[in-house]
């Protein structure tokens, strides 16, 4: 009966380490999916990130082209005031 218990035991040991061992390797899985998440978050963030940089080069240019716009046109619009005032005058 010793030999039996002794038996008992080391498989009741053996069960308890495999079930660590299971318990280990779902944890591991956990913190991988887990990790894998974020990388795709952060992947997503970038991207974001990106697209939106791109948008405000864009708009900083338009601005910028559209100021410049303005100013021609305000040019303009001064040159016609003084041509149709020194028409005005003769």
């Amino acid at each position: 009966m010793a030999t039996q218990d002794t038996v008992d035991i080391a498989i009741s040991g053996l069960r308890q380490a495999i079930a660590g061992l299971e318990n280990a390797i779902d944890m591991r899985i956990e913190v991988q999916r887990d990790s894998s998440e974020v990388e795709a978050e952060v992947k997503r963030v970038h991207t974001d990130r990106a697209r939106l940089a791109h948008e405000l080069d864009q708009s900083e240019f338009r601005a910028n082209r559209l100021e410049e716009v303005n100013r021609e046109v305000s040019r303009r619009l001064v040159t016609a005031m003084e041509t149709i005032r020194a028409v005005l005058d003769r």
